[in-house]
């Protein structure tokens, strides 16, 4: 009692677990009592709607775990089942065997219910059917159940070693860790344990069935002579009452131990990965429509033979073929989502198999990555109109530069916000921003004069202020001087942006290559011993990039290469060349800053200025730190000056000076264009509007 009360004054967990760790040694004393001591027919009615319970939450479980050691604790039940069946036929033989005379119902409700709803009340019938249970249960599923165990602990038995050694390659080749070792060691012994225990507990099973055919013949017999020597009952009467109790009995027990031995098939028979049984069931055997169809087919022939059920096999056979039509339909479904994810989101290599030169993944020179929102803008299925946009955009660029860039890979990033997207270049960021569909960014270009409600933003590409809005605000923006543009318009601008901001980069030997067929389809004789010969091909690269750095297009490039051809002969640096390419196109370089033969406007050097430049340049040094920061100091004020009058900042040089005043300008002013006396065809007129290094 002092054990008791201290187990109730346990913590809430504490008491739990120890309910847990009494509820076998309580089953087991439960059991023993039943065969011993006498028990009243109601409380055999509870027990034995219990052990049906019991043995329809066992097959459940069964029918629900994944692997065999999900439910490692099957042997040991199955043996307390098999007790607790036991022990209830001894409880009710001794209730049969002592008030049977009174009636049928003396052993409680639950057999006489068995005796009579399920057999009719006929023992004849009733004997047939138990005998066809024992005979199913002991040499069907019981016999089948364990040969299945026994094979199965024989081959684990056999492939420990093997295990064991793979467990200890993976450890040393650094795929698991100690503890993971650790782990599937254990689960290896536990299969062991597991197959060895279900090899044994199979017995159980059988002797269980043995068992229940000798209760039954004793109850019979044993009831008869109690029947008619202690309580005078005649002949039929002796027999029809203890035959019904007694195969009542036999039902009660008898279809439990057989949803038992169930289970102990499913558990041994199945084969273990990540579905239970019932899924392996529907997703195996109802996957293909061609069986449904030929199914249908053959039952719907033999359902109009003559003299057959028609309506039985024709209901049949239409219910098949409509169920193998709906399978076909949701086949077709998802093969259409697969190829549609397929193109969204990049194939994942599979883990188990042997890597190889396949599963290098190279970075794309140019590529897109989206957020979630923004997949509409390039899902060709979904008619996304960023995907046109960029084809135009290639193109367009290929007209204005000279050569084609790479194909911009598009996918989409769950890492990104949804309506964030990035623009890479080799694997690199060179670009980022956010649009939103269905909304208008409104573009602030410096001379609007009101402002509009909406969420304020910057145009990425240019980083001009601007504000999203909805479509119904778009004329009124317009209205107030916004440049209005949908959202796929502003990726592409972007995208055509920093294109033609990395030209330089984005043109590499392959493209220089396919630039040279290009040329030689058309001019076979241009392009006859100029590389390798004449240049190679690496420098001919690098005089088109320096080209490029400074946004020069090369679509000239028959121009190009006659001054390569004569000159590459002797000169052999790419930045001597590319000034020499530079003169000989000076007259497009000058026409794309100032069209139309208008005059040049250009940004001067003072006379002082050039004369230190010239002599630093003539000396191999650089530019002395002060003078360096007030020539970077005065050409920004200049180049602001110049965009304040609407014209572009361009800066006249010397010809000797030009590429060391683009270099030193290039990095902090991308927007300031150096130009050279030589490069001014002679027939345009030059005005100097802003000037550095004098007074003004």
């Amino acid at each position: 009692m002092n054990a008791l009360m201290s187990l109730l004054r346990l913590p809430a967990g504490q008491s739990g677990s120890q309910m847990k760790a009494l509820a076998g040694p309580l089953l087991i004393v439960m059991i023993l009592g039943m065969m011993v001591l006498p028990l009243p027919p109601f409380l055999l009615d509870l027990l034995f709607t219990f052990n049906i319970a019991l043995s329809i939450m066992v097959l459940l479980v069964a029918m629900y775990t994944q692997k065999p050691l999900d439910f490692a604790a099957f042997p040991a039940v199955l043996l307390f089942s098999t007790l607790l069946r036991l022990s209830l036929n001894v409880a009710s033989t001794r209730v049969v065997l002592l008030e049977g005379h009174s009636g049928p119902d003396a052993a409680g409700k639950v057999i006489e219910a068995f005796g009579h709803f399920l057999v009719g009340g006929n023992f004849a019938v009733g004997l047939v059917v138990f005998a066809i249970l024992v005979v199913i249960n002991f040499m069907v599923i019981t016999k089948g159940a364990g040969r299945i165990a026994e094979v199965g602990a024989r081959f684990m038995l056999d492939a420990m070693p093997g295990k064991q050694m793979a467990i200890d390659a993976d450890l040393n080749a650094g795929l698991i860790d100690e503890d993971g070792a650790r782990k599937r060691r254990a689960e290896v012994s536990q299969e062991s344990d597991f197959y060895g225990a279900m090899d044994g507990a199979s017995k159980f099973v059988r002797g269980d069935a043995i068992a229940g055919l000798l209760i039954m013949f004793i109850n019979v017999g044993a009831g008869m002579v109690v029947g008619m020597l202690q309580h005078d009952l005649d002949f039929g009467t002796a027999a029809r009452n203890y035959t019904l109790l007694t195969i009542g009995d036999g039902l009660v027990a008898q279809i439990p131990a057989l949803v038992i031995s169930t289970a102990a098939g499913v558990i041994v028979s199945r084969v273990s990965n990540d579905q239970d049984v019932g899924q392996q069931l529907t997703g195996q055997l109802f996957s293909d429509p061609r069986v449904l169809y030929l199914t249908g087919g053959i039952v719907g022939l033999l359902g109009i033979i003559p003299g057959m059920p028609h309506f039985a096999f024709l209901l049949l056979a239409g219910a098949l073929i409509w169920f193998g039509m709906q399978l076909a339909k949701r086949k077709q479904e998802q093969k259409q989502e697969t190829k549609r994810g397929d193109a969204q989101v990049p194939a994942i290599a599979n883990e188990n198999t042997e890597a190889t030169w396949d599963d290098v993944t190279l970075v794309d020179p140019l590529g897109m990555e989206v957020g979630y929102r923004l997949i509409p803008l390039v899902d060709r299925a979904q008619d996304g109109e960023l995907l046109g946009r960029i084809k135009s955009i290639r193109k367009k660029v290929a007209q204005e530069i000279g050569f084609l860039v790479p194909v911009v890979h598009i996918r989409d990033n769950l890492e990104l916000k949804p309506n964030s997207y990035r623009i890479t270049m080799k694997g690199v960021e060179i670009g980022q921003g956010e649009a939103v569909p269905g909304q208008w960014m409104a573009i602030n270009p410096g001379q609007v004069h009101g402002t509009l409600p909406g969420a304020p933003t910057r145009d990425p590409a240019f980083g001009l202020p601007a504000v999203w809005i909805d479509s119904g605000a778009k004329e009124q923006a317009q209205a107030l001087g916004y440049t209005v543009v949908d959202a796929s318009t502003v990726v592409a601008t972007h995208l055509n942006h920093l294109i033609h901001l990395h030209a330089s980069e984005l043109l590499g030997r392959q493209e220089v290559q396919q630039l040279l067929d290009r040329i030689a389809k058309e001019s076979p004789k241009l392009t006859e011993d100029l590389v390798p010969k004449t240049i190679t091909l690496t420098g001919l690269q690098k005089v088109l990039q320096n080209l490029l750095d400074e946004s020069v297009p090369i679509r000239d490039m028959r121009t190009i290469l006659d001054v390569i051809a004569e000159h590459a002969p002797k000169i052999s640096d790419p930045n001597e060349l590319t000034a020499l390419v530079r003169v000989a196109l000076g007259r497009a370089i000058v026409q794309q800053w100032f069209p139309n033969n208008a005059d040049l406007q250009v940004i001067g050097l003072d006379a002082g200025l050039e004369r230190v430049l010239t002599q630093a340049l003539n000396a191999g040094g650089g530019i002395e730190p002060g003078l360096a920061e007030a020539l970077q100091q005065q050409a920004q004020a200049a180049a602001a000056r110049q965009e304040q009058l609407g014209l572009d900042p361009v800066l006249l040089v010397p010809h000797a000076l030009r590429p060391l005043m683009s270099r030193f300008l290039r990095r902090t002013m991308p927007q300031l264009k150096v130009l050279s006396h030589a490069e001014v065809p002679d027939n345009r007129s030059i005005r100097i509007t802003a000037m550095i290094g004098g007074a003004g």
